[in-house]
């Protein structure tokens, strides 16, 4: 079964951050990441550029209408995913306890519908 781990952190933490600590982090990223291709859990991945980029469509009334930014303004925002595939969800909990953001932020797993 297929699951998306949804990756919520703090933006300032990363903005904060000094470039070797920022280094630090890419490289436990690309660890993990190489981890979970070599155990095919893997399926897709990326980071996400900050909330400042984003824009949000509503329609309504059949009117398109756009907002800068993220719909809600919370103190973590998604930073990134990953596309994985596991046996059951005690398997995808295990595998994104080992995403490095979830000691700082938050990792949300969802399963992912599959249309036939």
């Amino acid at each position: 079964m297929q699951y998306l781990l949804l990756i919520y952190r703090n933006e300032s933490y990363l903005t904060d951050m000094n470039a070797a600590d920022r280094q630090k982090l890419a490289g436990e990223y690309g660890a993990y990441t190489q981890s979970i291709i070599q155990s095919g859990h893997f399926k897709a991945g990326d980071g996400l550029q900050p909330t400042t980029t984003a824009t949000t469509v509503r329609v309504r009334d059949g009117k398109t209408m756009t907002t800068d930014g993220p719909f809600a303004e919370t103190r973590e925002q998604l930073g990134g995913y990953y596309l994985i595939e596991a046996k059951d969800i005690d398997d995808a909990i295990a595998i994104a306890a080992r995403v490095p953001e979830a000691k700082r932020g938050s990792i949300e797993v969802r399963p992912v519908m599959i249309y036939k």
